[in-house]
Order: C-alpha cells, then structure tokens, then sequence
C-alpha cells in the first residue's frame, strides 16, 4: 500500500491467458497490493483465471472483477467462491455484478429485475459461504435445501460492480465494497459514495465499505506515446453508450450523437483530449501518479490499474513499481 491508498492491476480481456501468470507473478514481486481478474465476456474466465493467479503469487490480494450474477447461479458461485477461499484463505475479493448489459443479451441472460438479481445473488452467495441451508423463491433465483459441503472458514468480501444510481445504494446495503468501471471520472466517484453512503445509512451500516476505482492505464517517457495507447479501449468501452458514468461527467449528449454518426470509429476519431485527461490514468510516470493520487483523494481506497497496450503489461508493471509507486 502507498501513502495515499491501495494500488493493483487488472489482469485478463486484453491479456491471453497463457501470460497470466507471469504477469501475476510480476505484479506480486513488484509490490502490488491487488491482482483483479477481469470476466469481459468473451474473453477470459474470472474465476479460473483467479485461481491460476492464487496459485502462483503469494502476497497480492486477488479479486474477481467482475463475474456475473446471472451467469452463474448462487448456488454454483457460492461453491466456487468457498472453494478457493478454503484453499486461499483470507487473498480472495470477490466481486459481482450484472455484467455488460449487451454481453449478457447475448447469452439470452438479461433478468427481469437487475436490482433484484444482484440483490438475490450477494444475499444468497453470503448466506451459503456462512453454512446456512437456503430454501425460497426470490424473482429470478430459487433454492431447495441448498447448503454447501464446504463453506467457507474465513469470509471473503462481497464487492458490487455497478454504476446506477439504485444499485449503488444497493451496493451500500448488502456488499463489502464497490468496484467502479473504467471511465469513471473524479466527479463520478464522489457521486458513487454518496450513493452508496444513503444504502448504508438506510440498512444502518457501520463497517467499512471499500470502493476500488478501475482505470485504463499506460505510462511511458513519451506522453503521446502513452495517452495513444488508451484511446482506443476507451473508446470500446464509450461505444456501449451514455450511462451514469457519463451522465455524472457530462458527456452523454455528445456520445450519443457520436453513436448515431458513427459508433466505435466515430469516437475514435473525435475523441476530446479532455476525455484521455478525466476518465484513464496515462502519460509520463509523474502524471500517472498524480492521477493515481486523485482517485485516492476523492474516496477510492484502490486504483486497479488496467494496462495497455496488452503486450506490454509485464513492461508496465515493472516501470510502475520502479517509477510511479515511489512517487505515490
């Protein structure tokens, strides 16, 4: 951990799964808090993935980042989750949501309700981990006597991965901690605390709540060279469409009419510089850090870095723990 907060790295999408572990492995040498596995589907698997990861690093903490609710029932989370947590005691972060709403209407998975599916799954997850036997019907899952052989013998935390408003007082509710996507501006992060504040003062809630901020990431000598390597995922993510994110930034007008035009290559092209400036973590090693300082600043306890370009995450790594973390 450096002076401000937590830093990690956010493994998989980008990265094949084959350098999985040597990227794990150096981030673990490197000092990093944090190794998130990505689920982007149709990428790479999170949870195979994290435990790989476990498997090969001994210090970082691991998170899944996020899976889906609706991918897996709760039933079948809870067993994997309680597997890995048996075996890795006290490394694992597990982190839910709905996922990407166009990947998930892909697979015919869309839930009548996404606020009672993720509510349904965290509940229902962290009532199996504890050894209960579950027996209801919720609106999108059901259980009949269902209790794990092998619950878990030390907690693992409950992340959130979302971004409305509802679902972040959701979050404030029911889970541990809020992962924010990549984009999210300062404006936003403060906007999702608060958010999530009102959830945890309407359950009562006292305990800590920790809120990690994903960010696209890459750092070079060269500030062209680095900010040129962020625009085009950022411009993948910004394709999905206007969001909270965006709405709370003040970008939503302009994207939509980039989508009408033109979709991702349009906002390829007409990317304003100011976007690269607010919403990834990009340039030289003293601008990375500064932006790394400012997530810290409005209320993020972790920045997960997610590094670009992909063939040179283990590259990145090393120079952000030889020339970022010391500045930090």
């Amino acid at each position: 951990m450096t002076a401000t907060g937590s830093v990690g790295f956010v493994l998989g999408s980008a990265v094949p799964p084959e350098n999985l572990v040597s990227g794990a492995r150096t981030a673990d040498a490197g000092g990093f808090d944090e190794v998130w596995l990505a689920e982007d589907y149709f990428f790479t698997g999170g949870i195979s993935a994290a435990t790989l990861v476990l498997a090969a690093t001994s210090n970082v903490r691991v998170g899944l980042g996020i899976v889906s609710a609706v991918v897996r029932h709760p039933a079948v989370l809870a067993m994997e989750i309680a597997t890995l947590s048996r075996v890795y005691p006290g490394r694992l972060i597990a982190g839910v949501g709905l996922g990407v709403p166009r990947w998930i209407r892909q697979m015919n998975l869309f839930p009548p309700s996404a606020l009672a599916a993720l509510r349904e799954s965290v509940t229902g997850v962290r009532r199996l981990l504890a050894g209960e036997e579950l027996t209801e019907t919720g609106k999108v899952f059901s259980f009949d006597k269902v209790k794990l052989t092998y619950p878990e013998t030390t907690p693992t935390p409950l992340h959130m991965g979302v971004s409305g408003p509802n679902m972040l007082k959701l979050s404030g509710e029911i889970a541990s901690g809020t992962i924010m996507s990549v984009a999210s501006s300062h404006e936003y992060v403060k906007y999702a605390r608060e958010r999530i504040d009102e959830g945890r003062a309407a359950a009562g809630r006292t305990d800590d709540h920790r809120l990690t901020v994903f960010a696209l990431y890459s750092v070079d000598h060269d500030r062209d060279a680095a900010r040129a390597a962020v625009k085009s995922p950022l411009a993948f993510y910004k394709s999905n469409g206007p969001n909270t994110l965006t709405d709370v930034h003040g970008s939503s007008d302009v994207l939509a009419d980039m989508i009408n035009r033109g979709g991702y290559e349009t906002i390829l092209a007409e990317m304003p510089d100011s976007w690269i400036d607010d919403l990834t973590v990009s340039g030289t090693p003293a601008e990375c850090a500064a932006k790394i300082a400012a997530y810290h600043e409005v209320g993020a306890d972790s920045v997960a870095l997610f590094p670009m370009p992909s063939n040179r995450v283990e590259d990145l790594m090393r120079m952000t723990a030889a020339e970022v973390l010391p500045l930090l």
